[in-house]
């Protein structure tokens, strides 16, 4: 793992790891959706993984388009 990889390379692996990130955190949203009356534990779990996506995304967002996420954030706040 000592590979030396260029801007455009870790660029595009971090896009990937956006997209992933992605897909898993509207997975475990769906997941926890459908298991919310069958099995609380199960959604719970499902949940708090969700929100470690989320997060996840959160962080990848901020790194590929700086600033972005907290502008939406703060016209968000801005409207209520």
């Amino acid at each position: 793992m000592t590979d030396v990889v260029d801007s455009d390379e870790l660029l595009r692996r971090m896009q990937r790891a956006r997209a992933c990130a992605r897909q898993e955190e509207r997975k475990w949203r769906v997941r926890s959706e459908e298991l919310r009356a069958a099995d609380p534990d199960g959604a719970r779990d499902a949940a708090v993984r969700t929100l470690a996506y989320e997060t996840v995304l959160t962080v990848l967002e901020e790194i590929l388009t700086p600033g972005k996420h907290y502008e939406s954030r703060a016209s968000a706040t801005n409207r209520t």
